[in-house]
């Protein structure tokens, strides 16, 4: 049986991580996650080990992280909101005085989140013929429609991001038939399967999260992408050959670091497709380009997220 619960966000300066998590351990919060984007950056095993994280984490800035907990819609629930205002409001006052932060509370209904958001994925229309079709929804194919049969799991890729759909834009402008397209960080395979379903001769996808490696092997099949491979591991230790187009849907950070090592697994002149970049790190993501030998070629732009699309010069 499901029930009523107020969902709690906080945006502070990241160095206020643990005394946030101690404010609100000390009223017995059960449900607590903490988005730091250093996390990203700081595992053991090194930032280009990450294929993709949750890209909205770096939406606020790379100097906040956002911590929500959630809270019982009881009688409970409003002295102890109360509390949390209080709390944090003394907490900036004495430690980062002066500093943007906020506190957000939201209501929402407890349901089956595994399955209830397939109700709102419906069949997307991207570019000039793509179409994703969700696997449990219906779509009459018009004249030059490419279906792109989606069954994302749990893994990141429906289309319904920006940065996947500019990818995609990209993926029908520059794909020509025979291409080699190497996918990095490829989640759901959404943007593997259109590479292979806009005419590649051999489309490698590379992920290190076991989930989204199954979950592109799925979609593979689904999509009868015969030409098609899903490799478990890190680009820069898995990938063999170059490719005529990479594309990597990451974040900036990871984008700016596997630029040193693009060169070794794309052809020169070939084409160079990236996004997840939020709209502060544009520049930061376009010089790193520009000194490893890359015209920019295009830029796309909607609402906060870039996708840029580079050229390695030959």
């Amino acid at each position: 049986m499901y029930g009523e619960w107020k969902e709690v966000k906080i945006i502070i300066p990241r160095e206020l991580t643990d005394l946030a998590e101690g404010i609100l351990y000390s009223l017995d919060i059960k449900g607590l996650s903490v988005e730091d984007p250093q996390d990203i950056l700081d595992r053991k095993a090194g930032p280009t080990t990450w294929d993709f994280a949750d890209i909205n984490i770096f939406r606020d800035g790379p100097d906040k992280a956002v911590i929500k907990c959630y809270i019982p819609d009881n009688e409970e629930a409003s002295e102890k909101i109360k509390y949390i205002e209080d709390s944090f409001m003394n907490l900036m006052e004495e430690n980062c005085p002066g500093k943007d932060y906020s506190v957000e509370t939201i209501k929402i209904h407890e349901e089956d989140w595994a399955n209830s958001w397939k109700k709102h994925y419906k069949p997307i229309r991207i570019g000039k013929n793509l179409v994703i079709r969700p696997t449990w929804e219906k779509y009459d194919k018009k004249d030059g429609d490419i279906i792109i049969e989606m069954d994302p799991g749990m893994a990141f890729g429906t289309g319904t991001h920006e940065t996947t759909r500019m990818c995609m834009e990209a993926l029908e402008e520059y794909v020509k038939p025979g291409d080699m397209v190497t996918d990095v960080g490829t989640g759901s395979g959404i943007l593997a399967v259109t590479s292979s379903l806009l005419g590649a001769g051999e489309v490698t996808a590379v992920d290190l999260d076991p989930v989204a490696v199954d979950s592109a092997k799925i979609n593979m099949k689904l999509n009868k992408a015969e030409n098609m491979k899903v490799l478990y591991g890190n680009m820069t230790e898995v990938v063999e050959g170059k490719a005529d187009i990479v594309v990597a849907n990451i974040i900036a950070d990871i984008i700016i670091l596997i630029a040193d090592d693009i060169e070794r697994v794309l052809k020169p002149g070939g084409i160079f497709i990236s996004s997840g970049i939020i709209d502060f790190r544009l520049p930061e993501v376009r010089e790193k380009l520009i000194s490893k030998n890359f015209e920019i070629m295009e830029e796309k732009n909607e609402n906060d997220w870039r996708c840029v699309v580079a050229r390695l010069k030959e």
